[in-house]
């Protein structure tokens, strides 16, 4: 198991190519590179990258909320092939910086009237989506999100019964934005499980870095161990959940010593 941090932390406070400088220089284990905008999503600012990650082992990839990936299910036939040339020009990044994983939102939900998911038709399109990742030596892991498809228990098993290649990604914020139990997102993915999103929250409802609010992360450490869990438990939060970037580092240390407890 790996632990590291996802430069979606540090969203707002450098650009992308500082940041994975940063965390370089920083010697993190490893880290999630969250590509930021269209012009993130080409190859020309993969070499960008390159040059500064200087050995970071970068475990996955993440794209901004839904620039993308919901009209990848579209209808509409030419606004799912254009999305599929940013997925295309997406997995060449995650090549070129040697990740193995695709973080995905995947569908949204934008309208409030009762949604019904045709999971023939998505699955379908999940197996499309993973024959382009699968080009570039990249597994898609399907996140839980408050406001994308996967967003209750029981559409993992669902798409999974039809894509038997699906990984997924656990988010624990993202849990209690769906007013779910983190637990039942943790036992529902189980050992698909291939890159976990650690945040925090206060008394006041705040969000914080991990081991600065009111989340037993015994447990959360716990019950990741006992589905199997081997993957990369990483740092994501926002950019005002702490104030100077050395507090990260300091989480950082929390979560190895949690990890060196219940996974070694």
């Amino acid at each position: 198991m790996q632990t590291g941090i996802s430069t979606a932390s540090l969203f707002g406070r450098m650009p992308t190519e500082d940041a994975v400088k940063f965390l370089s220089e920083k010697k993190v284990g490893c880290a999630e590179v969250f590509l930021e905008s269209f012009c993130e999503y080409k190859y020309t600012f993969a070499e960008i990258l390159k040059k500064v990650q200087n050995g970071l082992n970068v475990h996955s990839v993440h794209t901004l909320t839904t620039q993308f990936e919901p009209t990848l299910y579209s209808i509409n036939e030419r606004a799912k092939k254009d999305s599929f040339c940013l997925l295309e020009d997406t997995m060449r990044v995650a090549e070129t910086l040697g990740a193995k994983y695709y973080t995905f939102h995947g569908g949204a939900r934008f309208k409030k009237t009762p949604f019904k998911i045709d999971f023939e038709r998505v699955g379908a399109i999940t197996r499309e989506i993973i024959a382009v990742t699968q080009a570039h030596g990249v597994s898609l892991a399907y996140e839980n999100v408050h406001w994308g498809y996967y967003n209750y228990i029981g559409f993992f098993n669902q798409l999974k019964n039809r894509v038997p290649n699906l990984k997924g990604t656990f988010d624990i914020k993202q849990a209690r934005q769906s007013n779910i139990p983190y637990s039942e997102f943790i036992n529902e993915m189980g050992a698909d499980i291939v890159t976990a999103h650690l945040s925090d929250f206060r008394t006041d409802g705040k969000m914080c870095l991990p081991g600065k609010g009111e989340t037993d992360f015994d447990e959360v450490f716990c019950r990741l161990r006992d589905v199997g869990f081997d993957g990369a438990v990483l740092i994501e939060c926002y950019q005002n959940d702490f104030k100077e970037t050395e507090e990260l580092f300091e989480c950082l240390n929390y979560l190895e010593n949690l990890s060196n407890k219940y996974f070694k």
